[in-house]
Order: structure tokens, then sequence, then C-alpha cells
């Protein structure tokens, strides 16, 4: 049988400000609603950060986290992928305690440090629902989003052994993060198999067209060999066109709000599962089948659900 596709869908993220959308979710509830939506959609994967429920500024306070996680799992068997990144400003120290407090099957891991700009954003919007939405998005034109070696080691060495032994969602904004991890593997942080993130189309990281996609799947190639599995975030309005051709390459998908607010040019996406059920109509008409929750732990090697501190 060939291999079935895994989902994940990226709930809010710490890109867009309320402003951009109002289908946005930034509230704790309204967070775990779409999530659970998402999941019911087909995503096999949740992949959650958390915000300020009253000015929906980016946020890793677990209590925020805590008024989603037990709802989510109640209500689905998806695989919950917590963030490490929280937001481009933040330090490692200040991002980890959300997945050191819940001990989740997956986190994300960013693979090296990047200019990660958003301030063209801040461009297209003359009034703003909250005062920190535009310095945040301006301010970053001078900012470096800090993932260094030992900061990766860091992470590694908290999560990845006893008693948490989460899996990592390596997120590679360009080719060199591909190395990085390579360096990591060699050194002991991580264990093959390993799950690779292309994230494609941020500014300061590598574009979102298809000759570089072939690139950074020719780079795992022959780092890894057979020894990986691997997924694309085409950002903005790459994300279905890059979903489609990497499950046609043997890839899995990302979509969600945290990478794009529209369901196609021009039409804002009213929710999380609008995107979902999208990618899940293109994989099906061109023969991918998405995989099941349980069907994308058995192929990540994930510790389980019953092992989670939620």
């Amino acid at each position: 049988m060939p291999k079935k596709t895994i989902i994940t869908c990226a709930i809010t993220g710490a890109v867009h400000t309320p402003t951009m959308s109002p289908y946005l979710p930034v509230h704790p509830d309204t967070i775990a609603e779409q999530a659970i939506a998402a999941a019911e959609a087909g995503a096999a994967i949740l992949h959650l950060h958390a915000r300020h429920p009253e000015t929906g500024a980016p946020s890793v306070d677990p209590a925020y986290f805590a008024d989603m996680l037990p709802r989510i799992r109640e209500a689905t068997n998806a695989i919950v992928n917590i963030t490490t990144g929280g937001h481009p400003k933040m330090t490692v120290a200040e991002r980890i305690p959300p997945a050191l407090t819940y001990s989740p099957e997956m986190c994300s891991m960013n693979m090296g440090s990047l200019n990660f700009a958003l301030h063209p954003l801040a461009d297209r919007y003359s009034k703003w629902k909250h005062d920190w939405e535009e310095p945040y998005l301006r301010d970053s034109e001078n900012n470096i989003f800090r993932n260094t070696f030992a900061d990766i080691r860091s992470v590694a060495e908290q999560l990845s052994g006893a008693p948490h032994h989460v899996n990592f969602e390596h997120e590679c904004y360009d080719v060199g993060h591909i190395h990085n991890l390579n360096f990591c593997l060699r050194r002991g942080l991580f264990e093959g198999p390993v799950f690779l993130q292309f994230v494609m189309g941020i500014l300061g990281g590598i574009t979102a067209d298809l000759d570089n996609l072939m690139f950074m799947k020719q780079t795992a190639d022959k780092l890894f060999g057979d020894a990986y599995e691997w997924s694309v975030i085409g950002a903005g309005g790459q994300q279905m066109r890059m979903a489609s051709v990497a499950a046609q390459m043997g890839g899995h998908v990302r979509v969600g709000l945290e990478d794009s607010l529209y369901i196609s040019r021009g039409e804002l996406a009213q929710s999380n599962a609008e995107q979902v059920e999208k990618v899940v109509r293109i994989l099906r008409e061109q023969g991918n089948e998405p995989a099941t929750p349980d069907e994308a732990r058995v192929t990540l090697g994930l510790k389980g659900y019953d092992k989670v501190n939620f």
C-alpha cells in the first residue's frame, strides 16, 4: 500500500495578528474549538501555540495551554505538537516551559537562526485592534530569531530523553538548517529516523518555489538516505500548491492559519478546518490518502497519547 500523507494543522502561530483576520483564533476556547474541528476534518497532527486571551498577543504561558489541552485530548485522538519556537523575540528558556509542563508526543524544533522578518505585513494596515500589533511587526526588521547550536542542544537535552521522550518536528527554514540537523545527529543529540519540516516562504528563509523544494528534498536524501520523513510548509499564497507537490513527491503536508490566513486568492479562510478540508480534497483527487493519527504515530515512532501530561 502507498504511504499515507500526514496532515499537520498549525492553528494560530505567532506571525499573524488579530487585525489581519477575524477568524484567527486567539482565546484558548476558540483555539481548542478550531483544533478539534481541524482534527475532525482530517488533520493527524495539531501544532499549537498560545495567545493572551484578551489581547491576542503570542504567549508561552503554560496556563493558557492548560485551558485548551484537556479539551482537545477529550475530543480527539489527534497528535498534539507544542511549539518550542514561541515567537521570534523569545529566548529558548522562555519558549520551552509549555513543552516541559505537558510532555506532548511531539514538539517543533527550529534548526537554525534566521532573520524572521514580518515588518512588510505592517504596511497593509492603517488601523489596529490592539496597540501591540504594529510595533511587534515593524520591530521584526531588526530581529534575529535565535536558534544557536547551544539552544538546540538545550532543548534536545531537556525533552528528548527521560522523562519526556518527545519526538521533534525539525523545522528547516533553509538548506543550511538541514545540514545543522545532520551535524546534531552525528553528535548524538537526536536519533533517527527524523521528521523534517521544510518551512518555505518566510522572509529571511528560503522562498516557496518548486526548485527550492526539490533542492531541500535532494539535500535531505543525500544526508539521511531513507531514514527520515518530511513535510512542507508553503507560507502565504503558496500553501496549497506546495502541499500538493510535496504529497506527490512522497512527503507530508502542513496547513493552518499560522501559515496562511486565506483559503483562496483574496478570500480569508473562516477556520483552520476549512483549509484542512481543502487539502484533503486535493490529496484524494491526486491519489494521496490522509493518514489517521494512529497511522501517523506509527510512521513517526511516537510514544503515544497515554504518555502525555495533560
